[in-house]
């Protein structure tokens, strides 16, 4: 029985090492993703800031709008997909 309890204490913390290390890589991964969310979404709108100001008329501004909003909804269901996939890792 001992031999069995001090394997196990001893399986333990290499578990736990390398589920902290796992942890600590998909954190960091994760952050990168949401660093490239806010670029991507920092870029929809300055270009759709600037489609709409140099728009000849209503209708341009208004598809200019529209067009930035889309882009950034595309970059944050982006970085969500790729936030779950990094969680789950069966998928």
């Amino acid at each position: 029985m001992e031999e069995t309890d001090s394997s196990s204490s001893t399986s333990l913390p290499n578990h736990k090492k390398t589920s902290f290390g796992t942890r600590l890589k998909i954190s960091c991964l994760s952050f990168a993703v949401s660093i490239q969310e806010t670029f991507r979404y920092a870029k929809a709108f300055f270009v759709g800031q600037a489609k709409t100001i140099t728009a000849k008329n209503e209708k341009e501004a208004s598809e200019a709008e529209l067009e930035a909003t889309k882009k950034q909804v595309e970059a944050a269901d982006a970085a969500e997909h790729i936030k779950n996939r990094l969680n789950d890792p069966h998928s």
